[in-house]
């Protein structure tokens, strides 16, 4: 992985946030070296409100967090049977994910040009990964965030069939879990939905949340050294 260098802002500390208080600052930039000091601080990025050109960046940390168990992962009888049609890669087309997280709807409107231009950044430098689910030739769902150690923060995911987003996940967990320390790694997903406490995703207070990623953050991190690979499964 390649070091990025300092961070040359002054990122507010979530320990000492308002309890309940989401949006700790509004500024700064997405260089690769603000993104990596951010995530390890508990921080993450994402436009506060207005039209594209004159979006306020902000610095969030929601209080509760939604973080999933490693152990927690729960897979219907449906899940898997869906996850045999499909081929499953890890790190093979990453801004293509990041984009179709972004596609036709509100919720991934905050993924701009300039998110998927840093991000792909970090992706190059080892410290962002995408999970992709095939179906035949077509991508058809996947995710993608940031590893810093045993941290991995999941920024958005997709689907295009049914259950292609719910296979990206379980892929993500065997990553995560073979890597080993299951109980110290920390899968953050920013907020608690629906959708995610079917799968098993939890809220955890913010101080928890905090403590956990301290623990997390020494761990050698699940993902290759390497920013790509050859997919599995796919020539």
């Amino acid at each position: 992985m390649t070091d990025p260098g300092p961070c040359r802002w002054d990122l507010p500390d979530p320990a000492e946030a308002d309890p309940g208080h989401e949006v700790l600052a509004v500024g700064a930039d997405l260089e690769p070296s603000t993104l990596l000091a951010a995530y390890a601080r508990g921080l993450f990025p994402m436009h506060v409100s207005g039209e594209e050109s004159h979006r306020d960046l902000g610095w969030w940390s929601p209080d509760p967090r939604g973080v999933l168990p490693l152990d927690a992962l729960r897979i219907s009888r449906s899940l898997r049977r869906s996850m045999r049609r499909f081929t499953l890669t890890v790190d093979a087309a990453f801004s293509e994910v990041m984009r179709a997280c972004a596609e036709g709807r509100s919720e991934g409107a905050w993924i701009t040009d300039e998110f998927v231009i840093q991000y792909s950044r970090l992706h190059d430098m080892g410290w962002a990964h995408s999970v992709e689910v095939w179906r035949e030739d077509r991508l058809v769902g996947g995710l993608y965030g940031v590893e810093i150690g045993g941290l991995f923060a999941g920024e958005s995911m997709f689907h295009r069939e049914t259950d292609a987003s719910k296979a990206a996940l379980v892929a993500l967990v065997d990553v995560l879990r073979g890597a080993g320390d299951p109980d110290r790694r920390l899968l953050d997903v920013q907020w608690r939905t629906d959708h995610l406490a079917t799968l098993g995703v939890v809220e955890i207070p913010r101080a928890s949340y905090l403590a956990r990623l301290q623990t997390a953050l020494p761990l050698p991190p699940a993902f290759p050294s390497t920013a790509t690979r050859a997919p599995r499964g796919r020539r």
